[in-house]
């Protein structure tokens, strides 16, 4: 694929990005340059080799899934500027 000064400058629109005319010719060089980086990385044989979210061998730690209600109510109401009956009090939105 090959990205040209047309190219370049129909996705700045696109982008909402204002690109200087005299950007556009060294901006596509970049993209292309970048493209064909990407293209190398197709060629790599990848046969076999198992997806890993980290080059270190490691299990995380896991915790109990239980679910509380953190015993905070009132400090968290503290923080609203109108409570009532243990509930936030906000202004009506729908009419």
């Amino acid at each position: 694929m090959s990205v040209d000064k047309k190219t370049v400058s129909k996705v700045a629109r696109l982008a909402r990005i204002a690109v200087p005319e005299d950007r556009l010719e060294p901006m596509a060089t970049e993209l292309n340059t970048i493209l064909a980086w990407i293209e190398q990385l197709n060629e790599v044989d990848v046969e076999g080799v198992e997806p890993m979210t980290t080059p270190v061998a490691m299990e995380l730690p896991m915790r109990d899934d239980v679910v509380t209600d953190g015993n905070i109510r009132d400090q968290v109401l503290s923080n609203a500027p109108r409570t009532e009956d243990g509930f936030f009090v906000v202004p009506k939105v729908v009419e």
